[in-house]
């Protein structure tokens, strides 16, 4: 019987309304309820590539958040380090799409319910089973504090021999580039899968050129530092060398949930040792896939879905 693999991670989760047209949000008028957020985007994405997913979050005491608790549960995702808050009412976004598929996110989520998850609420009975803490940037920008969480997070793991994988994901709505900085340098020392865009890590690392980059992640003593660049697909620096992955052909609809979905399909190509050319390509098949479908998630594929994508299975539909 295969191994089941377990990963983790911790973040905010958002009621997502979309727009049904697309345009700048001031003229449209209707909206579809769904739900949103990088690490529920990333836990889901894992779930249904077959991972064993656990999220630590915090929820408003209110039918929103029963909302995203019933979802979650649905996706098949571990809830058991969910809890509900009294006096702060779960987070909203409501996303603006153009035609070509990019748009913009506004959010409502200051204070969010998960400011009142605790250091003292980290367990190390959280992490069993778990062979990858996920951690990104849009947790730490949400409170101060919840650097110290993931620091952790992070110590609780390594002494059990878990990988750390890292996702900047940067929200400038939500601080400075250099309080970022700041805080992903404390991280980066214990990281060992970077997942990032190339203006991402070049703006948080002030370098240009990919020879530069290579030297600022290089001395965090990070193994895999992976750049995203969407449609043009990815790359992956491992033991001093390159390899390199195109996009997939699709026309996009929704960008939102891309990386996310990247993420997910990266960290099931880490557990099942996929070689580094399959590997980004299973990520990029991911990425792509996900954007051929409005909504923050819905688009995630299922293990088959991405295996018949990246080996051009025809699939019979009548």
């Amino acid at each position: 019987m295969p191994k089941e693999f377990g990963v983790l991670t911790i973040g905010d989760a958002m009621i997502t309304m979309n727009p049904k047209t697309t345009g700048p949000l001031r003229y449209v008028d209707q909206f579809e309820r769904k739900v949103g957020g990088a690490e529920m985007n990333f836990a889901i994405g894992c779930a249904r590539l077959g991972l064993k997913s656990r999220w630590i979050s915090r929820l408003g005491k209110d039918e929103f958040g029963k909302v995203i608790y019933n979802f979650a549960r649905g996706e098949g995702i571990d809830v058991s380090a969910v809890e509900f808050i009294e006096g702060i009412p779960t987070s909203l976004n409501f996303k603006e799409i153009h035609a070509s598929g990019a748009g913009k996110t506004y959010y409502y989520r200051n204070p969010s319910p998960i400011v009142e998850l605790k250091e003292e609420d980290i367990s190390e009975e959280m992490l069993d089973g778990i062979d990858v803490v996920h951690l990104t940037g849009v947790y730490l920008a949400i409170a101060e504090k919840n650097l110290l969480i993931a620091q952790k997070i992070i110590k609780l793991a390594k002494q059990k021999g878990i990988l750390i994988s890292f996702d900047p994901n940067i929200r400038l709505k939500l601080w400075s580039i250099e309080k970022a900085r700041q805080a992903y340098e404390t991280v980066f020392p214990e990281v060992d899968i970077l997942l990032t865009g190339l203006d991402e890590i070049q703006m948080i690392s002030g370098k240009q050129t990919i020879e530069e980059l290579v030297e600022y992640v290089e001395n965090f003593g990070i193994r895999d530092f992976v750049i995203k660049d969407g449609e043009k697909g990815s790359k992956l620096f491992r033991s001093g060398r390159w390899t390199e992955s195109p996009g997939f052909a699709v026309t996009p609809i929704d960008t939102v949930g891309a990386g996310d979905g990247f993420d997910a399909g990266y960290i099931y190509g880490i557990l099942n040792e996929l070689n580094e050319e399959d590997l980004l390509r299973f990520a990029n098949g991911v990425g792509a896939l996900v954007t051929t479908v409005t909504g923050d998630n819905e688009g995630l594929p299922y293990l088959e879905e991405v295996q018949d994508f990246v080996s051009n299975k025809k699939v019979v539909e009548r």
